[in-house]
């Protein structure tokens, strides 16, 4: 059975170790923050000027003034510091950022990924993306493995402009968990119930299994 967003973020939220400062980016990734184990210390970083981001408020607990780069209200952990984007920035693009994930519209094998812009069509923009795919040292994609159409954003090539080149290192999708190595999608891991078949029939790069694949475990 296909993951949910949710399942997706906690799946991406084992990834996080302690003492990582990390951000989120739109989307997807946001979620990460409800799922990381209480056992680690984590500080959440927001490029619109936040370090110290909580998870999402409860209904009726929201305040407005305390927002995150996607613009959805959020909560802040004890010791969250405020900043200019200047600031942020320059933790970005000085690399103190330990692991950036961010949502995807494609992915290819060799790491190339477009998250930015669909030519035609109103997106939010880009926000921090590029900045943070020319500076992050690991990045994770959070995405759905398939468009509405059922085709493939795993891909060999690109088709929307690109955000950066050779950056990406690992994906989590709806179905899959996959390492991006010496220009192809290996698989490491498979949604619970979703067959290396279909994984492969949904996957329109270079796909390499080797071995038994595991299922996630949650």
């Amino acid at each position: 059975m296909a993951l949910s967003k949710e399942q997706i973020a906690q799946r991406i939220a084992k990834e996080v170790k302690d003492g990582y400062y990390v951000n989120l980016g739109i989307g997807i990734p946001t979620l990460v923050a409800n799922f990381v184990r209480d056992d680690i210390s984590v500080e959440f970083q927001s490029e619109n000027g936040v370090l110290g981001m909580g998870p999402f408020p409860f209904e009726g607990e929201e305040d407005p003034d305390l927002i995150n780069a996607g613009k959805q209200t959020i909560t802040a952990l004890p010791g969250a510091s405020f900043f200019d984007s200047a600031m942020s920035f320059g933790m970005i693009r000085g690399q103190h950022v330990d692991l950036t994930i961010l949502g995807a519209m494609e992915v290819s094998q060799n790491g190339d990924i477009a998250n930015w812009k669909i030519p035609g069509k109103m997106v939010k923009g880009m926000g921090g993306a590029m900045d943070l795919v020319a500076s992050a040292e690991n990045i994770i994609v959070a995405m759905m493995h398939t468009n509405r159409e059922g085709e493939s954003k795993l891909l060999k090539k690109c088709t929307l402009p690109l955000t950066g080149v050779k950056c990406v290192k690992k994906i989590v999708t709806n179905l899959a968990v996959l390492e991006i190595k010496d220009g192809k999608f290996h698989l490491l891991e498979r949604a619970p119930g979703v067959s290396v078949e279909e994984i492969q029939k949904a996957t329109e790069g270079d796909l390499i299994v080797n071995g038994e694949i595991k299922e996630m475990k949650f």
